[in-house]
């Protein structure tokens, strides 16, 4: 199939936006701006012809940060259901969080998985394996055996790995493999049992918090432990001051580290929180106005690296009622760009070739992807993005199984148009 896409508007190196046109031929990017007349010219039109109407054209996004629930927790999300919630949100690839039931420990499990990913998914999923099996334990996965059954990186995301021993036999051998750690950094002995931000607000509503340090402790100890063993170590959902600091000091030293930031972590703080509702409860929890203000300073001088949802669903069952007692998670991939184009590039925080690298460019480098950038020859994933157009975060149009998230009402901009994932429509907008 041939996609011809006109008066579609582009982003260039300097930032400035500008209006062309893009041919995609079956799966690859066929020609882009002056290209486009040569090839076409004298030969039958494609069969389909796609009117952009000025709306911002861009790679297709990458989020190395999803959790898709399947196997194990289906009614709150399922691969088929994760990904399409991915492609309305303008994502192509997706990184798929280890934590279900049975976790992808073994070679037999990653594969299996693989072939649910491959046979359910509308966009390209890569898949985590975990660090230790079981996620909890202080047993080493095989490395090696799951990277030759597919294993994308090494993760127990939601949770921390508790022994400096554990991680540092993950990490050397992770540097053999040339292959990341992907840490979700939590001290447990630190948690005392919080379920919000230690701060002011959990003050006011009488909720047991979550230290800063109970997350920047560990990165602290990791990064030591990267520099030992010349690992890739790349730190999940940044929140904290200290924690940017220590990131910050790192690479400085020349430590192989990388980081992530969560959309509500940038738009969202402690101060926020109404009350005690769990829509409000996420994992690193929403910090403080000077966390935020770090984080939005650590994008800007590069110690935070890219932007990634943390996309976590769970039921509205799950979601009802009070922070104690139920899970962690906001769901993000159908909100993120435009939350992060109307909060943060119309507001002159950012620009929207800094948000748009940090969801593409940057991901696709830092992890080795062949994506993330519009160019003759690549694989033709790409996102269309209406910047014009306010509208109102609806529940009822999630393709998520799951709607926890507080952003709910919220009228934005820069919602998806289409998403093309290898030459394919995988999301049109329903007008």
């Amino acid at each position: 199939m041939t996609l011809w896409i006109k008066n579609a508007t582009t982003i260039d190196q300097q930032g400035n936006l500008n209006l062309t046109e893009l041919v995609i031929k079956e799966d690859k990017i066929a020609a882009i701006g002056d290209d486009v007349a040569s090839l076409i010219k004298g030969k039958t039109e494609p069969e389909n012809i796609i009117d952009a109407k000025g709306a911002l054209l861009t790679p297709g996004l990458i989020d190395v940060h999803v959790h898709l629930r399947e196997p194990g927790f289906s009614y709150k999300e399922t691969i088929k259901t994760g990904t399409e919630a991915a492609a309305r949100g303008g994502f192509t690839t997706i990184c798929a969080m280890p934590n279900v039931n049975p976790e992808p420990d073994t070679p037999e499990k990653m594969l299996a998985l693989q072939e649910k990913n491959k046979a359910d998914a509308v966009i390209k999923v890569l898949q985590y394996a975990p660090i230790t099996k079981g996620l909890r334990s202080d047993h080493l996965t095989d490395q090696k055996a799951l990277i030759a059954a597919g294993a994308f990186a090494f993760t127990n995301d939601g949770v921390g790995v508790q022994s400096a021993g554990t991680m540092y036999l993950a990490m050397k051998e992770a540097a053999k493999n040339n292959v990341a750690i992907v840490a979700h950094t939590e001290d447990d002995s630190l948690l005392f049992g919080g379920v919000m931000h230690e701060g002011k607000r959990s003050r006011e509503l009488g909720l047991p918090g979550i230290l800063n340090i109970t997350e920047a402790s560990q990165i602290a100890r990791d990064v030591l432990i990267s520099e030992a063993t010349g690992a890739h170590y790349h730190v999940c959902h940044v929140s904290t001051k200290e924690s940017v600091r220590v990131i910050r000091d790192a690479k400085k030293a020349g430590i192989h580290v990388t980081a992530e930031v969560a959309p509500h972590h940038l738009i969202l703080t402690e101060e926020d929180i109404p009350g005690d509702t769990s829509l409000y409860k996420m994992n690193p929890p929403l910090r403080s106005k000077e966390d935020r203000a770090a984080l939005i300073k650590g994008l800007l001088d590069g110690t935070i690296d890219m932007i990634a949802t943390d996309h976590a669903p769970h039921s509205k069952e799950e979601k009802e009622g009070s922070m104690i007692g139920s899970p962690f998670g906001i769901v993000g991939s159908e909100t993120a760009f435009s939350l992060l184009y109307t909060h943060l590039v119309e507001t002159g925080i950012f620009t929207l070739k800094q948000v748009v690298d940090w969801l593409t460019v940057q991901p696709a480098k830092i992890f080795n992807l062949d994506s993330g950038i519009l160019a003759v020859g690549k694989q033709a994933d790409l996102a269309l993005f209406d910047l014009t157009t306010a509208k109102d975060i609806r529940e009822e149009d999630f393709l998520s199984l799951s709607a926890n998230t507080p952003f709910i009402g919220w009228k934005v901009k820069g919602t998806t148009v289409m998403t093309i994932a290898d030459g394919k429509i995988v999301y049109e907008e329903v007008i």
